[in-house]
């Protein structure tokens, strides 16, 4: 017995953040993408749920984080079923690729930490568990993610992951801003530092990192957003998953900003 089904409109957004028509245009995006063409590898074999409902399936997962065996019976498949849907469905619902943009519109990164059971790529970290670091970059205007760095272990500090995560190249050619983690890449945007002597900064600097800090909280406020969609507060999944989960749920995040 199905409990929770796309054809039910009152359902999609208490389990997916996403309001009916918002969900809508995320089915037409993975029927786009061939998700309405894909069974599961067997020829002749079709999926017991339909796309609309394979979708609410892999949204209500990465938004409840319930385990396979929870989240099977309320769409009233088997818990192997449910993990061959996110398995195959995840990657079709990741961000698509910046469009070129101005050179002079400004980019914000952040990372963050995603505490991960897999412990082939975490690591422990200052948050005391193992977890990986995420880069995240928003657009500064818009608040909307426009890049995801490929998840790395936790114990890197923001400054090297910015340059090993891939993200750094996803927003190359443009102005990048970023706290004073990132201290190390030149061509990042960073507050400016007190004097090795202790002394004062100029008012004039102050004034800067102050509006500096208003601008690059926007950053902060979309990781919190992000993290409403509850897998990125503990990712029970394999290591190699969490690129296309977190890259799908920035997509998701993306919708909820817009109409």
């Amino acid at each position: 017995m199905q409990v929770i089904t796309s054809a039910r409109p009152e359902w999609i957004f208490p389990f997916t953040g996403l309001q009916p028509a918002q969900f809508r245009r995320l089915v037409r995006l993975v029927a786009e993408r061939g998700g309405d063409g894909i069974a599961d590898g067997r020829p002749g074999r079709q999926w017991a749920l339909d796309l609309a409902d394979r979708v609410l399936l892999v949204a209500t997962y990465w938004r409840t984080n319930l385990t396979m065996r929870q989240i099977g019976p309320l769409f009233g498949v088997s818990h192997s079923t449910a993990h061959r849907v996110i398995d195959t469905l995840g990657p079709l619902l990741a961000l698509a690729p910046v469009r070129r943009r101005p050179v002079d519109q400004i980019a914000i990164v952040d990372g963050t930490l995603v505490p991960t059971r897999d412990h082939r790529l975490a690591t422990p970290s200052k948050n005391y568990r193992y977890s990986t670091n995420l880069q995240v970059a928003i657009d500064a205007s818009t608040r909307l993610v426009i890049a995801v760095g490929d998840p790395q272990p936790g114990n890197r500090n923001d400054t090297i992951v910015y340059r090993t995560s891939g993200i750094q190249q996803k927003l190359a050619g443009r102005p990048v801003m970023a706290d004073g983690a990132y201290r190390g890449n030149p061509e990042v945007i960073i507050p400016y530092r007190k004097p090795a002597d202790g002394s004062d900064l100029p008012a004039w600097k102050e004034d800067l990192n102050a509006q500096h800090r208003t601008i690059r909280a926007r950053v902060e406020h979309t990781l919190a957003r992000m993290k409403t969609w509850k897998i990125l507060r503990d990712y029970r999944r394999a290591a190699h998953t969490l690129a296309d989960a977190t890259s799908g749920i920035a997509n998701l995040h993306n919708i909820t900003l817009t109409n």
